[in-house]
Order: structure tokens, then sequence, then C-alpha cells
């Protein structure tokens, strides 16, 4: 009685204990994008030009400043932590600063935290006695962020370290690095995935997560990710955890997850501007608020409609795209989604009588 009121507990017996020490090392289930992310150079998908110069840095066991810069997804970051870790093995946290220049993109960070970690010495020999390479990595995500002062700091301090250090800079374009950069670093171009390698990695996860999913959902999430296989496993994983392991994932799922617009939606709206009513083209635009797709997703989606329809001719293609880039624009800077979509619905009435 007299430990009840001390703790407020009925029991503190070891089996509550150890019920808890459980509990707290129960570690929450990881994303598939982590999971499954390539541990070793060979590992990464469909890149082989870049994954064979890898190799050979990595046997000899030494890498110059590199540029890595493509479309998202395409495995940038994993391939140069992959090869980190194959150089450095225990020790890879010591030698690797990562930081994601999106966030951390001042001429301070090159000032302080950059140039602090390259001035520090990197022994030759591992604790436990065997070699290791005598420099560090710095790893700079999203490098096409940074401002130009920045960069400009960051060109000293590429030629000062090294010794001691070398360099990897990752971005989507590399037309925004500075020449004395670029210049500098050996660059490699990573290309979007082909369908068939996305495919291939998704028929693997879903074989290793017992996930069940129909076959033609496959090319599905090809078309919704668009090459970037971070977003394909990504989708994949969110509707796998909202319909549950018992449904068989299909199409329909993932365009409900994704915010894809079906294709009759497409279809119902060249169609309401062929009939030239506009009362009927402003009753169709509030039905699509009501059915709550995204405006913009939609003019992305009727940016390649449009361009490969077969029943329109290359003068209204060329007009009807040519409104598409205004009304994106202006929904990007604020505009009504309500006022777009009926003025790029008018524009369409007028582009068909020509």
């Amino acid at each position: 009685m007299k430990a009840f009121f001390k703790t407020g507990k009925t029991t503190t017996g070891q089996g509550e204990k150890s019920q808890g020490v459980a509990a707290t090392k129960r570690k929450p289930p990881a994303p598939w994008v982590e999971k499954y992310r390539p541990r070793n150079v060979e590992d990464v998908v469909e890149q082989s030009e870049v994954v064979a110069v890898l190799r050979k840095c990595v046997e000899g066991g030494d890498l110059p400043n590199m540029l890595l810069y493509g479309p998202p997804g395409t495995g940038k970051t994993s391939t140069i932590l992959a090869a980190s870790r194959q150089i450095f093995g225990d020790m890879f946290k010591d030698r690797i600063l990562e930081l994601n220049a999106s966030d951390e993109r001042g001429i301070n960070v090159v000032r302080t935290k950059i140039k602090n970690f390259s001035q520090l010495s990197a022994s030759s020999v591992r604790p436990d006695g065997r070699p290791c390479p005598p420099f560090k990595i710095i790893i700079l995500d999203e490098a096409d962020s940074m401002t130009h002062a920045a960069q400009s700091a960051l060109r000293r301090t590429m030629e000062k370290e090294s010794r001691s250090t070398r360099f990897c800079l990752i971005c989507n374009y590399v037309s925004r690095i500075i020449v004395p950069i670029t210049s500098r670093c050996s660059k490699f171009r990573f290309k979007a995935l082909g369908d068939d390698k996305v495919i291939d990695r998704l028929k693997h996860i879903c074989e290793m997560e017992g996930v069940n999913i129909e076959e033609n959902a496959y090319k599905s999430i090809v078309k919704i990710s668009g090459g970037d296989l971070r977003r394909a496993i990504t989708t994949l994983q969110s509707c796998y955890r909202l319909k549950g392991p018992e449904h068989t994932i299909n199409t329909a799922d993932l365009f409900e997850m994704s915010g894809v617009i079906p294709d009759y939606f497409l279809d119902d709206y060249l169609e309401v501007c062929r009939s030239g009513n506009y009362e009927r083209l402003e009753k169709f635009v509030r039905d699509i608020g009501y059915s709550a797709y995204s405006v913009g997703q939609m003019m992305e989606q009727f940016v390649e409609y449009i361009v490969h329809h077969p029943g329109l001719n290359d003068p209204q293609k060329a007009k009807i795209c040519d409104k598409l880039g205004e009304c994106c624009f202006r929904l990007q800077d604020g505009g009504s989604e309500y006022l777009q979509i009926m003025d790029l619905g008018c524009c369409i009435i007028l582009a068909l009588k020509i």
C-alpha cells in the first residue's frame, strides 16, 4: 500500500520493467527509400558509366572532387554515400560531412562548418591498424541553391584543403554552379531511369515486403513518378500503408494516392470546350472544384495531353500551350484556381475555331 502511494502503481515487478525496456528499444519501421538504398556502388540502378568510374576509384582508395548532376531521384546522393561506405568502412561517420545546401547555403556555412571540417587532419591508419585513405569527404547536396558568394568562398577552400579533403557537389542544374567550381570537379551526369529498371526495382521491393499489386499497376507508378525512383518507391509504400496488406493495389489506388487526375477528366474538359457553351464550362469547372482535384496538377497533365492530341492542329496546340504557361505562372503567383481554369477554357473555345 505504501508503495502505491509513493509510485502510483499497483506493482513494480521485473516483468513490467523488461517490457518497458523492450518497448523503448523497438525501432520504428524505416521508410522503404532508406531501407532499400544501395549499400555498394554496384547496387546503383542504371548509371553504368558513373558506376564503372567510381568502382576504379574505390579500388584505388582515392576520389577526385566530383560534381554529380541530373534529375531528382536518379541516385546521386545514394551513389556517393555508397562509395564512401566502401572506402572508409567503420570510419564512415567520422570522415563524412553531409550538408544540404538548400538549408545551409550562405557564406557563413562555408566559413565555419566547411572550413573547420576541411582543416582537420585525417590519419592514413585505422584504429585497428589497417590502412585507410588519408582524406575526408564533404558532400554538399542541392549545391545549385548556394549563393554566388558562398560558391566563390567554397572555391578557395577547395584549393587550400585539396590534400586532406575531397568535395562532392550534388545538384539538379549544373548551369547554376559557377565555372571556377565546375572546372575543379570531375562531372558525372545522372540520366533519368528507364521504365524497365524502375519496374524491376519495384518488383524486388514488393517481393521483399509481401505487397499484393496488379501487374499493370507498375506502369502506372512509372507514369506517376516520371523516372524518379524515390517518388515511385514512396508512392508504393504510401498506397500500401493506406490500403493495408490484404488489399491488392491497382491503378485507381495509385492515382488516388498521388493526386493524379484521371484521363477521362481531361477528355470531358476538352469536350466541354468543343461545345462552345460557356455556361456548361462554368458548371464543369465548379464540379472540378467539388472533386477536390488540384488545378496545378491538372494543367501539368494537360500540357502533355494537348501536345500529343491527334485531333488538334499545330496552331491550336501552340495557342493553348501559350495560355497554359500563362495560367501556370499566375497560379504560382497566387492567382485564383477557378479564374485560371476558366480563362484556359475560354482560350480553348476560341482556339478550336481556328
